[in-house]
């Protein structure tokens, strides 16, 4: 398993994976443990799109994460455990137990009749149970849908009917911060409008007081009593599907991205391994959800492929107090800490002693994702936490690319603060113009497409492929669109400049305008609603709603609150906007387009610059709105 070791490598590497991709993806793909090798690297067509890597080869994901490193790392950590409690101790979890507890809970999946292509949904806390659960799944050949424990009921619902799954494992509750969360009330809740689910297993996490239907739920440790530690893993083909992960759309309707065993796999493993120069025995520790694509990609399929030790952390940042991440850096001894610019950010503005107290020399490798770092952040994380001797690797990729798209390569790649930098050996990228035509060269700027297929590449959405083409395949012919832009600088550096679609990044997490438009219609006053998003320091964006009402409100301050509510209980509180603005109209174009662009820049203050509005419907709209700006 070599890493890449100087600039002059990587370039060679590159070159020989662009000019020969089926030969270098076939190469990485001989190190893991396959029943039946492939009979062809890859077939594609990206008008129809179709997409096909290691064809016909068969495998267990399972297999290759845990079972192959039982000879040499069985008493090793796969999994150590840190509580959102302080004083709770940590649980490691070495290969061999965490084989046996996988074993355990996928005889407990196969007793409630789950069998390969059934699907099952996942909203727990981040517990080792979470983890274990999803790899029970791919175990028996069921496919994994998780759901972050922070969506609502509605959200919880939509996602368990469009994928009709058959069961739901949850916990009690869940601990975060100095909260605690009903998590199965959440899921009583949402299960009203499912007809698909035929049990629910739960554990206890919190001890709280809940509801359990008799003949759908049972407890998780009652259902494992007498459970085999051993359970064969079942055959599956390199393109049969592993997970279902949802992800906010331009639309009102999440789509759920499918990712497949072989090439999601291969993947996942490479770009871990490569952009952290991962070194064997490192403690690795990512701080994100296994709700997010990270989670799933970077704290459980990617390195434990790998057959490294990876922390999972049940908290956060702020708890019990804000040097909460450098305590458990400095017990643990962390080598690679890969954390998202919204942590960062909240983390700078604490006071520098929540830094000092606690020993930080174990790390050698710092990770930024979910959203471009500012270079501010960039710059306090590369002194403060990595004392300006660890790589910060600053990647950016996607729910639908399944692992590193573009990102430095940790002590190869010469850093620029704020820069994704070079793309991952095996991806294409081309930066496009509005008109359709490749822009070539360096020193410019355009909208990041993708020109070839990498193995971890999403399959499908859900369901619903022609959706699939028309959000990726259909705005550049032959191309994936990824809906950011992006700068190619004088040395070819890419940096990532933001969203070109109406997506949302807010603290790292993708909100679909529609999404949230759509939720605040529901408020009866309501007549129309346009959602933009803002620059924020912590959060990078926050949420900018304009509301038009059939009335005018005679409480604003409550008529906010009422919408807060809905947004709460539909979307969850992730989803609430930061500001709402009651006004009488939006800036429209005479065929009814509404100009989000002014909206965005009135939204951050940027007034100086709004472009022509002569050609707008109504143009006062927009001076009543610059006036009326909250």
């Amino acid at each position: 398993m070599n890493t890449i070791g100087s600039f002059d490598e990587y370039n060679k590497v590159y070159s020989e994976s662009v000019s020969n991709p089926e030969k270098f993806w076939a190469d990485e793909a001989e190190q893991f443990y396959w029943r039946k090798k492939w009979d062809k690297v890859l077939e594609w067509d990206f008008s129809k799109p179709e997409i096909k890597w290691f064809i016909n080869g068969k495998l267990n994901i399972t297999e290759n994460c845990i079972d192959r490193h039982l000879e040499k790392r069985a008493n090793e950590n796969a999994i150590i455990w840190e509580s959102n409690d302080v004083n709770e101790p940590n649980q490691f979890i070495t290969y061999q137990e965490l084989h046996d507890r996988v074993s355990r809970f996928a005889n407990v999946l196969k007793s409630k009749g789950i069998k390969k292509g059934d699907r099952v949904c996942v909203y727990m806390p981040m517990v080792p149970e979470l983890a274990i659960c999803i790899l029970a799944c791919a175990r028996v050949g069921a496919v994994h849908s998780v759901v972050f424990a922070g969506f609502s009921s509605t959200s919880l619902s939509d996602r368990i009917n469009d994928s009709e799954c058959k069961l739901v494992v949850t916990s009690d509750g869940a601990f975060r911060g100095a909260k605690s969360i009903d998590l199965k009330a959440i899921v009583d809740e949402g299960l009203k409008s499912c007809h698909s689910v035929e049990s629910v297993i739960v554990l206890k996490r919190t001890g709280s007081e809940i509801e359990m239907v008799p003949g759908r739920d049972i407890w998780w440790d009652e259902a494992e009593m007498g459970m085999s530690n051993v359970c064969p893993a079942e055959e599956m083909d390199a393109e049969d599907p592993l997970f279902i992960l949802y992800t906010s759309g331009s639309t009102g309707k999440p789509k759920g991205m499918v990712h497949t065993c072989g090439g999601y796999m291969v993947y996942a493993n490479y770009t871990f391994r490569t952009a952290f120069n991962y070194k064997e025995g490192q403690i690795y520790w990512c701080t994100a959800d296994i709700g997010w694509i990270t989670g799933h990609s970077y704290i459980v399929y990617g390195p434990l492929s790998a057959g490294a030790t990876s922390v999972m952390f049940e908290g956060v940042p702020s708890y019990p107090d804000m040097g909460r991440f450098w305590q458990v850096v400095e017990k643990l001894k962390v080598d690679i800490f890969y954390t998202a610019p919204t942590a960062i950010r909240a983390l700078q503005k604490a006071d520098i002693s929540f830094v000092d107290k606690y020993d930080l020399s174990s790390l050698k490798v710092l990770g930024s994702v979910g959203e471009p770092i500012n270079e501010e952040a960039w710059h306090w994380y590369d002194e403060h936490i990595g004392k300006g001797k660890c790589p910060i690797v600053d990647t950016w990729w996607q729910t639908e690319t399944g692992g590193f798209m573009i990102s430095p390569i940790a002590h190869v790649t010469k850093l620029k603060p704020a820069h994704a930098s070079f793309p991952m050996p095996g991806v294409q990228p081309v930066l496009m113009n509005s008109e359709g035509n490749e822009i070539e060269g360096n020193d410019v700027e355009g909208i990041l497409t993708i020109k070839y297929p990498w193995p971890g590449m999403a399959r499908t959405i859900w369901g619903d492929h022609q959706r699939f083409k028309d959000t990726y395949f259909s705005a550049f012919k032959g191309k994936y669109f990824t809906g950011d832009g992006a700068r190619r600088d004088e040395d070819g550096y890419y940096r990532i400049t933001g969203r070109v679609d109406d997506v949302i990044i807010v603290s790292g997490h993708n909100m679909g305008t529609a999404e949230i438009e759509s939720a605040i219609t529901e408020h009866e006053n309501v007549c129309e609603v346009a959602v933009v998003g803002y620059p924020h320091d912590i959060k990078g964006n926050a949420i900018y709603a304009y509301v038009i009402s059939y009335h005018k409100p005679e409480n604003e301050d409550k008529e906010r609150k009422e919408i807060y509510d809905i947004i709460s209980s539909t979307l969850g509180p992730i989803a609430k906007p930061d500001k709402i603005q009651f006004v009488s109209g939006l800036p429209k174009t005479r065929s009814g387009k509404i100009m989000r662009r002014i909206l965005r820049k009135v939204a951050s203050g940027e007034l100086e610059n709004l472009g022509d509005t002569s050609t707008l419907l109504d143009p006062n709209v927009v001076t009543e709105i610059i006036d009326g700006k909250v």
